[in-house]
């Protein structure tokens, strides 16, 4: 029973945190984090790397590893969790167009990305 709750509730804690992020980014109502990040260089990229890598990581963990086959170019299993992170993360960018106090940057999609696939490789065995 404790297993099941915290599979449920580090996942949702974690994505409840980074729609209150992307709640003050959308608002423009910027704190001391905001100012911090943005004076370490590439400090940005950094953090959308590990925000979204941790809420894959969170998310695998949640859905216990499951995972789905591919064939592209040959068959490859890709975890569920990271494939909702990513879709999740390439929405939020794309409503960047239309929300004026946000610019949407293509690099910021691809620290999503690496963070995703990185945090993606770790398991925990509880």
């Amino acid at each position: 029973m404790i297993m099941i709750q915290r599979r449920i509730t580090i996942p949702l804690s974690f994505f409840l945190l980074l729609c209150y992020i992307i709640f003050l980014a959308d608002t423009a109502d910027y704190n001391f984090a905001f100012y911090l990040v943005g004076y370490i260089p590439y400090g940005d990229k950094i953090m959308h790397a590990l925000l979204f890598g941790t809420m894959a990581f969170a998310l695998n963990y949640g859905l216990t590893y499951k995972s789905l086959k591919v064939k592209i170019f040959q068959p490859t299993q890709i975890q569920l969790g990271a494939v909702i992170v990513l879709l999740f993360a390439f929405f939020e960018e794309m409503s960047q167009y239309f929300i004026p106090s946000r610019t949407f940057d293509l690099w910021d999609l691809v620290a999503d990305g690496v963070g995703v696939i990185l945090f993606s490789y770790w398991r925990v065995k509880c």
